[in-house]
């Protein structure tokens, strides 16, 4: 099917919106927009970053899935209790693939939920005294972690938990890092928020514990992978290429991280943020007070992997400006080869992305370099800063949705008819059912990694394997089915 012209897609947006009230329709067709790359600012076109609509079905997650299952959970010799009902902490805890290595249970934690399992009666007394006894049971029985975060679900934000003060009991008494994060699950708009108090906790909680200590030797190319939570490994592929070309990752935040690699980052020479969404809070504090620049990577794909080194690599001297471009000429065959088998059998598919995070955009690149074209995008928790960075990537006239609700979702599916969805766990099974061939972009669909030059080779397979699969070929989207196909189905029902 052809590209929507800008008319078509502009009439696809007010069919969608038909169905609306019209307090809902005024609301929703402020985040839908067409893409103009003329455009420098997003909130020229699409609004973003604000609450969903009360019975209106929306996608995104909480303040305690940014904080807990982003930025702190993937921090592995830590132990982060979730203070509150025990649900919130089982669902974070199986959600999220941040590899890490270790030995689960004694110096690595995880995959493991500890929490503070609410009762009714802690709502009428309070838990403080439960949480004190909780990080003096995890003492014993754990004694290798090396700090706690006490991640507050909805409960304790309602009834007035003083974590702070608990932990700051419990540090002196245990000497090793507590930090409390108000992160309840009610505040704010969405995940962002989560993301944003968990940086602020980090900035006042545990950057400044090694500012006088100069034991650490640093050198000219020490930097910070901030920003990846190595799902599927992506961490991992990530610092290959960077330490292949010369420099030296000091720090990963947060997959595969630990307590000590945060307290050093200070002492880095530049910070290298992957996912802007959950830690450009971060470091711009660190810019401001360490005098630590930062700049954003892409390694999805190998035009992008190259853009991306060459521009790490222009912060530093001739050694790594040769290294960076030492790095893309040993992958230069691989690469090519990947691009050789699969383009011809992907060569003009069109996806629709609805993620979360840098994913958005970032993947864009990828799916350009095996000849595919992405025709619509959304965030489910971006901000405008988000969007402006990517008007650039996206084509005139494809579709930009905000917080896309499932119904919109669906209709413009059925409009646009793309040959691919990348999207989350709560769409995955509609879109299959649907007919559509669909990708798991928030976890890989277990597959992974797909950053790095290795990862765009399992990144190509994965995507050839989704769209050219045979089963699709057995199974119809409804709009599809006629009067003949559904006859069968009535009699045999």
């Amino acid at each position: 099917m052809p590209a929507l012209s800008k008319e078509e897609t502009e009439a696809l947006i007010q069919e969608v919106l038909e169905v609306y009230p019209e307090k809902a329709k005024k609301d929703r067709a402020k985040h839908l927009a067409i893409n103009d790359q003329e455009l420098e600012k997003s909130n020229k076109c699409i609004t973003s970053n604000r609450k969903s609509l009360p019975g209106v079905m929306t996608i995104r997650g909480c303040a305690y899935a940014g904080s807990k299952g982003v930025v702190w959970g993937p921090i592995k010799d830590m132990i982060h209790i979730s203070h509150g009902p025990v649900g919130c902490g089982q669902y974070s805890r199986a959600g999220r693939r941040n590899y890490y290595v270790g030995t689960t249970g004694v110096n690595t934690f995880g995959d493991m939920n500890f929490t503070s399992d609410f009762q009714e009666k802690d709502i009428v007394f309070g838990g403080d005294k439960k949480l004190a006894k909780l990080i003096d049971e995890i003492e014993v029985l754990f004694p290798m972690n090396k700090g706690i975060s006490i991640q507050s679900e909805c409960p304790i934000g309602l009834i007035g938990d003083d974590i702070e003060a608990v932990a700051k009991q419990k540090n002196k008494e245990h000497e090793k890092p507590v930090v409390p994060v108000r992160c309840e699950g009610f505040r704010g708009v969405s995940q962002s928020l989560g993301h944003h108090i968990a940086n602020d906790a980090i900035r006042d909680w545990v950057l400044e514990n090694r500012d006088g200590d100069d034991s650490f030797e640093t050198t000219e190319y020490d930097v910070a992978v901030i920003g990846d939570y190595n799902i599927g490994g992506d961490a991992w592929a990530s610092r290959t290429l960077l330490e292949e070309m010369g420099l030296r990752v000091v720090a990963q935040w947060s997959g595969d991280g630990t307590i000590a690699e945060i307290e050093k980052t200070p002492k880095v020479k530049l910070n290298l943020i992957h996912c802007y969404r959950s830690m450009n809070y971060i470091a711009r504090h660190m810019e401001e007070k360490y005098s630590i620049p930062w700049i954003e990577y892409n390694f999805f794909g190998p035009t992008k992997i190259a853009e991306s080194l060459r521009r790490i690599a222009d912060h530093f001297d001739d050694k790594i400006k040769a290294g960076a471009e030492k790095v893309i000429q040993r992958y230069k065959a691989e690469y090519d080869a990947v691009i050789a088998k699969y383009r011809p059998r992907l060569e003009g598919k069109r996806v629709m992305l609805y993620i979360g995070g840098l994913r958005p955009r970032h993947v864009i690149g990828a799916y350009e370099d095996l000849g595919m074209e992405v025709v619509g995008t959304g965030y489910e928790f971006g901000h405008n800063d988000d969007y402006d960075r990517t008007i650039k990537e996206m084509g005139n006239a494809t579709l930009l949705y905000d917080d896309v609700t499932g119904y919109e979702f669906e209709e413009f599916v059925k409009k646009v008819q793309p040959d691919l969805i990348g999207s989350g766990i709560k769409e995955k099974y509609i879109f299959q059912k649907m007919g559509v061939p669909f990708r798991q972009m928030h976890s890989w669909d277990y597959s992974g990694p797909y950053h790095g030059y290795d990862g765009f080779a399992i990144f190509a397979r994965d995507m050839d394997m989704t769209i050219n699969n045979p089963c699709w070929k057995s199974v119809k989207a409804p709009w599809k089915q006629d009067d003949a196909d559904e006859a069968p189905m009535a009699a045999s029902a």
